[in-house]
């Protein structure tokens, strides 16, 4: 089992990436392309699905080549950003038009139309989602009513829909497999994540045929085989699963109440809930974990609209810092000089998410003194992520979720000591970083060997999962009690 390889692919928003692990879980190679975006209307974004079946390519033999060629890779595993929408012709394996991307917001009107018809309860109850143009079937209506011809050739079962691991998988298998899993599933706003199938009332909401929707499978299984031709030799694809439920068993969450937060772009929170799948009085989302074996684990999650974001505005627009590293730096050397300034950086620069969800809300910097300067920003951007990190667990904790004993965090911001220190103090729970960063994709290759045999069980990826970094709560409380207070106070000057 030793020389066995686990090849994973994450598609994501920007990028394109391919890790070669070895049976442990170690990574062995990656490669990398980044992916353009294209905005043909304000708010319509989209992508090219050929660049990104090229882009895959690339990365898989890139790595594999890196690893000693296809001989020992046992498995492949997917995992992708959820919602962006792809429908293509089954005969000819074309897309009929670009994908539409998860940040598109061209089906809002359309949503909007949903709400004020009464439909939000109906669709919340069945999904466990909240009516928006994020989720996938706002955007395959649109493809069906405003691509010439799609409508008849949908009606004659000769389109094929699906998200990007589907789109990925009928590409790899020669179009042999049109299927998909219960997580990506479950993010369409077609699926009911109780009944565990396509919902025959949401499809007519939505006026979309069922003969264009994948097959839904176990997040981990029998996917089929990649075609011999694109590698060399047929490669078993045993597991599909979207970016943020791949953290979550990446970062090794089996157990309810296990909690995972990715530091990328904006910050996404998703609590393992068991059995149960938990609504929330706070408009989180109630969303399918993983399914193995036939048995559905459940999941609430919770989306930071800004986090990494600050961090770029700090750089490219404000010209406060020239990279990341930086901010790392003047936090670290405030907190040593003694400086007293308290500013407040509330970074709603697309309004403020889970729970305080006001779109309209923007962004501030508040608190500005004669001696305030580029630290005390830089600063006070960092500590904004950990105070919107706080206001989200509040909500969880809201919503019957029980303190969890750590929260395991992921993403490019997590190399940041400071900040996962200052996470630790504002949120009073231990912050544990892994020694593998990249919880998404090593999330899809443990997935892949469970699929394929090659792991017995989740305790087997339990014990694979190793701690790299801890930062255990060490503020006063009465220091946080007034951190927290200035911050509520900041985000309600900003709010509409």
């Amino acid at each position: 089992m030793a020389k066995l390889r686990i090849l994973a692919i994450d598609q994501g928003t920007t990028s394109t990436r391919a890790v070669m692990f070895d049976a442990a879980g170690k990574p062995l190679a990656a490669s990398q392309v980044p992916l353009p975006q294209i905005y043909p209307a304000d708010g319509w974004v989209e992508q090219d699905p050929e660049e990104i079946w090229l882009a895959t390519l690339a990365v898989c033999r890139a790595v594999i080549a890196e690893t000693g060629g296809v001989e020992g890779v046992a498995a492949l595993g997917i995992t992708n950003q959820r919602e962006t929408s792809v429908v293509w012709n089954r005969k000819t394996g074309r897309p009929v038009m670009n994908a539409i991307v998860w940040q598109d917001r061209r089906g809002a009107a359309r949503c909007t139309a949903l709400r004020e018809a009464g439909h939000t309860d109906a669709i919340r109850s069945k999904t466990g989602l909240l009516i928006d143009s994020y989720f996938s079937a706002t955007k395959l209506q649109w493809i069906l009513e405003n691509v010439a011809g799609a409508r008849a050739m949908a009606d004659k079962g000769e389109l094929a829909f699906g998200t990007i691991d589907t789109f990925l998988l009928w590409r790899l298998t020669g179009g042999r497999v049109h299927a998909t899993d219960a997580t990506n599933a479950s993010r369409t706003m077609l699926y009911d994540i109780h009944a565990g199938r396509w919902d025959d009332e949401l499809l007519a909401l939505f006026n979309v045929p069922a003969k264009l929707l994948p097959e839904v499978r176990d997040t981990a299984g029998d996917f089929g085989a990649s075609d011999p031709d694109l590698f060399g030799k047929s490669l078993p694809i045993t597991a599909l699963v979207g970016d943020q439920h791949g953290a979550l068993v990446g970062q090794a969450c089996f157990s309810p109440g296990m909690l995972k937060s990715t530091y990328g772009t904006g910050c996404f929170v998703l609590v393992n809930t068991g059995e149960r799948a938990l609504p929330s009085r706070n408009r989180l989302l109630t969303t399918i974990a993983y399914r193995l074996k036939g048995k559905t684990t459940y999941a609430l999650e919770g989306s930071i609209f800004n986090a990494g974001t600050v961090i770029q505005w700090l750089r490219d627009n404000a010209k406060m810092i020239t990279n990341a590293s930086e901010s790392e730096r003047l936090a670290v050397e405030l907190d040593h000089s003694g400086g007293t300034g308290r500013v407040y950086f509330v970074p709603a620069f697309t309004g403020l998410g889970a729970p305080h969800w006001d779109p309209e809300a923007r962004g501030a910097i508040l608190g500005l003194t004669r001696d305030s300067g580029v630290a005390h920003i830089v600063r006070a951007g960092l500590e904004s992520v950990c105070y919107q990190t706080h206001d989200l667990l509040t909500a969880l904790s809201d919503d019957g979720i029980a303190r969890p004993p750590a929260l395991r965090v992921d993403g490019g911001m997590i190399a940041n000591n400071w900040l996962l220190q200052f996470l630790a103090d504002i949120t009073q729970i231990p912050v544990e970083r892994p020694v593998y960063a990249e919880t998404t994709v090593l999330g899809a290759a443990y997935l892949a060997g469970l699929g394929r045999g090659m792991f017995s069980s989740t305790d087997e990826i339990k014990a694979a999962w190793h701690l790299d970094f801890r930062a255990e709560p060490s503020m006063p409380g009465e220091r946080r009690d007034a951190l927290l207070a200035g911050w509520r106070d900041a985000v309600g000057r900003v709010m509409r």
